[in-house]
C-alpha cells in the first residue's frame, strides 16, 4: 500500500516531527510506501508531489491545526487524526487503514 501524509502541530516543531517519524516506521514495518509532509514554523518540507497523491491508496492527516492546500486530496480516502494518535498507537493507526483500505478494496 502506498500512504501519503501531512503532520504539523500548533507550535509546527515536536509533535509535527515525532507524528511523521511514528507514521513512518509503523508503515514501512507493516510493508507499506510512505511519504510524509511536515508543515510548521520553518514551512513545509518533504512536500509532497501531485504524482505521489495520486499514486496514493490513503491520505493521513496528523494534525492540530488547519492544514495548507488540503484540496490537492479531493477523492482520496483521507483519514484525519490528531498528532498524538500517530504519536501514541502508530501500529493501531496503520492496522486501521490496512482493514479501511480492504473494505473498500
Amino acid at each position: 500500500m502506498k500512504i501519503v501524509g501531512v503532520a504539523a502541530c500548533t507550535a509546527g516543531i515536536a509533535h509535527t516531527y515525532l507524528a511523521k517519524e511514528k507514521i513512518v516506521e509503523a508503515s514501512k514495518k507493516a510493508g507499506h510506501q510512505v511519504k510524509i509532509e511536515t508543515q510548521g514554523t520553518i514551512g513545509t518540507e518533504d512536500e509532497l508531489t501531485e504524482e505521489e497523491i495520486k499514486e496514493a491508496d490513503v491520505v493521513i492527516i496528523a494534525a492540530d491545526i488547519s492544514i495548507s492546500n488540503r484540496d490537492r486530496f479531493e477523492n482520496k480516502v483521507v483519514l484525519q487524526i490528531p498528532t498524538h494518535v500517530a504519536m501514541k498507537s502508530p501500529k493501531a493507526l496503520i492496522k486501521k487503514i490496512e482493514e479501511e483500505i480492504n473494505t473498500t478494496a
